[in-house]
């Protein structure tokens, strides 16, 4: 009996020509698009993101083309909880939340491997450009073929068990080569753009979204010098983020940047571009992959953000279950919220939330 397998279309080509190698590989392929966000009517205004009434139909016809059973089923109220609600919360408190990583963890890793299970399925299975190996008797991450295309970054929260029973077929493909084979089996996403935008803030105003969501909560502030001098009157914190230049309505003759947002004081700080350079950084709910805990320092190569480039470091455990992470360079706006992830060469180490920042 062959091996059943449910994947997530998102109706884009990666999703979908995942499901044409699972079933060329001999899996029996059950195609879900997850229905994720709970206002049709806000969240699909933007025909053609991967949350939009196009989506579905573009997978609905993917499956059809591929001769594949094929459901829409709602995952709304987790993923309110688990991702849009913690999104918002964090951007309250003055971070920077990466709502991709909350989704792969609680999401797509979670709620969709055990909506599989439930259906009788041995695997799950997604369009990401990230291989899953076993080496020495542990599941590990490895970088994709694709560098440009890499999404091992969201990857870092998976568990030894959901790795065993996650398939990724497009780690293996440069992207170009992914759009030529849907082409030649006559899909008509092979041409499909990417989305970039956040799924759920498909007008990729996320300080507007937030407002719509809880209108009592964005307040007028102060932007403030690091001496805590009076610059000016910014719009609510939720607009901002460590590094922004642009968008602060501030004449100040010379180029600032947000160096530090004070939820508590309410206060946007700013400052000059040496300022948002800092080498040392802790970092909270940490997860390895491959072994179970950091036991002692260890060099790696390590990013600060998705499309940031990797930097050597030092990683090292702390008492309290965090990790400090010494750049040997400064690294550009390391921003609370986001999460630093750790490699050795293609081997995806691990990662964490960005906690506290240190260091010149």
């Amino acid at each position: 009996m062959n091996k059943k397998v449910v994947i997530g279309m998102s109706g884009g080509v990666d999703s979908s020509v995942a499901a044409y190698l699972l079933k060329r590989q001999g899996y029996d392929v059950i195609g879900i698009t997850m229905k994720l966000t709970p206002d049709d009517a806000f969240y699909n205004e933007k025909e053609g993101g991967c949350c939009s009434i196009s989506a579905v139909e573009d997978a609905r016809r993917v499956a059809y083309k591929l001769d594949i059973p094929f459901y829409v089923m709602n995952f709304t109220e987790v993923f309110k909880d688990k991702v849009i609600d913690y999104f918002i919360d964090d951007y309250l408190k003055g971070r920077t939340p990466n709502p991709c990583i909350a989704c792969n963890k609680h999401i797509k890793f979670d709620a969709l491997l055990k909506k599989a299970q439930s259906l009788g399925a041995d695997y799950v299975a997604t369009g990401h450009y990230c291989k899953i190996l076993k080496e020495n008797g542990r599941f590990v991450i490895r970088r994709s073929i694709d560098d440009k295309k890499d999404q091992t970054y969201v990857m870092y929260n998976m568990t030894q068990y959901q790795l065993e029973h996650t398939l990724m077929p497009c780690g293996d493909y440069e992207k170009e080569h992914i759009r030529e084979i849907a082409k030649e089996i006559g899909l008509n996403v092979f041409n499909k753009r990417d989305s970039e935008e956040i799924c759920f803030i498909p007008d990729d105003d996320h300080g507007g979204f937030i407002k719509r969501q809880c209108p009592n909560d964005i307040k007028e502030g102060n932007f403030v010098d690091k001496q805590g001098k009076f610059i000016g009157k910014h719009k609510g914190i939720v607009y901002y983020t460590i590094g922004q230049r642009k968008g602060l309505g501030i004449a100040a003759g010379k180029r600032i940047f947000v160096t530090d947002i004070k939820a508590d004081k309410n206060e946007i700080v700013l400052g000059d571009e040496k300022d948002i350079f800092k080498s040392e950084l802790i970092t909270k709910d940490n997860n390895f992959i491959p072994f179970d805990r950091l036991e002692e320092p260890m060099e790696v190569e390590a990013k600060i953000r998705y499309n940031a480039k990797v930097s050597k470091a030092v990683i090292s455990p702390m008492e309290d279950g965090r990790v400090k992470i010494k750049f040997e360079i400064p690294q550009r706006a390391i921003t609370i919220g986001q999460s630093a992830v750790f490699y050795k060469g293609d081997l995806l180490v691990g990662g964490g939330i960005i906690d506290e920042i240190q260091g010149v």
